[in-house]
């Protein structure tokens, strides 16, 4: 096995070669996504969004495994800034939100922790250390009005020091009649509480077009998903923990370091950024 350095090394140089490639197809704000033939959302100014292909090719080089749901990633064009919207589609149908109304967030947590131990097997097959879950950054909530679902857990690596630096997932989704958008924020423990706003505009700023939306739903011809509301906070949010090996503090670190590694490319990029248009009119 190489040396910790070497492999570090490594890690950096690939970060720094996918954000090349992302530089050279990412679209830039204040502009409209368009999200497939499903919806849209407004990019703000000073943010960018990078399309599939160079998104995953970040988010591999981060560590995580390549996911065909990821439609794209959006970041902040401050080279200080070290957060990551991780926008996924998930076509699996009219997710049924009527057990909403029974949550109970604490018997929600205790079946989370549960089904962590059950998925930490793979993910010590796989190197990647224990996930021990902590507890809510934020307990669920829908919006039934809107069909929009947010909530947000605090885990750490089995065996890590009380202190170390903590990454924070922090899910937002956007239900529709085909299935939805997860919309998740990836930043550190300590900047949650005044990022979670960057994802939550986001959010809010992502509407379905007419013949997509929650309330156009079919239930005569519409395929409905295999699980509720609640399993966006359960079985399909254990397996994105399983996905997302970002959840740790080696790789916020590594983030980091790359980030610092790019400072002059990224200058340059920014400065690419400025000095022309998007690549293509549409997403």
């Amino acid at each position: 096995m190489a040396p910790a350095a070497a492999q570090t090394d490594k890690q950096v140089a690939d970060l720094q070669a996918a954000w090349r490639a992302a530089g050279k197809t990412a679209v830039f704000g204040p502009r409209e996504i368009k999200l497939l033939d499903q919806a849209s959302l407004q990019l703000p100014a000073g943010e960018a969004f990078i399309p599939a292909t160079e998104a995953n090719g970040i988010m591999t080089a981060l560590g995580n495994r390549d996911n065909p749901n990821r439609f794209g990633l959006i970041v902040s064009r401050d080279p200080k800034a070290d957060w990551l919207v991780d926008v996924n589609w998930i076509k699996e149908g009219y997710v049924r939100d009527g057990d909403a109304k029974e949550w109970q967030p604490d018997t929600m947590l205790d079946g989370l922790k549960e089904a962590t131990e059950t998925d930490n097997k793979d993910r010590i097959a796989r190197g990647i250390p224990a996930l021990d879950i902590v507890g809510w950054v934020e307990p669920p909530t829908y919006q039934a009005a809107t069909h929009r679902l947010v909530w947000s857990l605090s885990s750490r690596d089995r065996g890590a020091p009380a202190d170390m630096p903590q990454t924070i997932n922090y899910n937002t989704y956007a239900l529709g009649r085909d299935g939805f958008f997860s919309l998740d924020l990836i930043t550190g423990a300590n900047k949650i509480a005044s990022e979670k706003g960057i994802v939550r505009d986001l959010l809010g700023s992502l509407n379905y077009v007419p013949g997509k939306r929650y309330e156009d739903f079919d239930s005569s011809t519409d395929k409905v998903a295999a699980y509720g509301l609640a399993g966006l906070v359960g079985a399909v949010a254990i397996k994105k923990l399983g996905l997302l090996a970002l959840a740790t503090a080696f790789v916020l670190k590594l983030w980091k370091l790359a980030i610092l590694a790019v400072l002059g490319l990224w200058a340059g990029v920014k400065r690419f950024f400025k000095g022309r248009s998007s690549p293509a009119d549409e997403i």
